[in-house]
This record gives structure tokens, sequence and C-alpha cells, in this order.
């Protein structure tokens, strides 16, 4: 199993920074990649930034220029740089890692638990 633990969220006001981090760990085989997905109550879960084992990255059109991502691939960790912060980007954010345990095993898609990231005066 690959248990991911989240860091970085809370209250910030509108125009400020946050910064999360996502740790992976577990007997993984290989990571394809890591990102953060964010979800508002009755929403859908949708992309906010992914990052692969190459450096390829994906953002959602609503972050980028804002928001930036980085890897450490000795540390199996994954950072979201959340810059210029606005009400909109209030929601929980999840880390997501696309790994396989084994060299025959398929990627499976694997979530932490969720991090609180509120926008707010």
């Amino acid at each position: 199993q690959v248990q991911l633990v989240e860091s970085g969220g809370g209250l910030v006001q509108p125009g400020g920074s946050l910064r999360l981090s996502c740790a992976a760990s577990g007997s993984i085989f290989n990571i394809y990649a890591m990102g953060w997905y964010r979800q508002v109550p009755g929403n859908r879960r949708d992309l906010v930034a992914l990052i692969t084992g190459g450096g390829s990255t994906n953002f959602a059109d609503s972050v980028k220029g804002r928001f930036t991502i980085s890897k450490d691939n000795a540390k199996n960790t994954v950072y979201l740089q959340m810059n210029s912060l606005n009400p909109e980007d209030t929601a929980v954010y999840y880390c997501n890692c696309k790994a396989k345990l084994h060299s025959y095993t398929n990627y499976v898609d694997y979530w932490g638990q969720g991090i609180q990231v509120t926008v707010s005066s």
C-alpha cells in the first residue's frame, strides 16, 4: 500500500500564499505522477496540478500563473506553491499519487485524506 501524508493547509487572506506538501511512503516500485486535486461540497474532485516522474506538468486553467508544482524524487514528495490566492480557491485539497507496487502490476491511484484550504478575509 501507499500512504500519503499531506501538510500545509490552513486559512489565508486573499492575495496570500500557501505551500502544500505531500509525502508518499510504502512499498512503492515506481511513481508515475503525483499531484493535487480539490473539491468543494457538492462538486466533483477536480485536478489542480500534476507532475510526472519526468517533470512534465499539467495545471487547471484557473490556477495557471499562480500555482507551481515541484517534486523531490528522493523523498517521494510533491509540493504545491499557491500564490495570489482568492476565495474561489477555497476547497479541500487531496494529494494524488499514481504508483505501482510491483513491476508486473498496473499503476493505481492513491489518495491522501485531504487538507482544508480556506481563503477569506
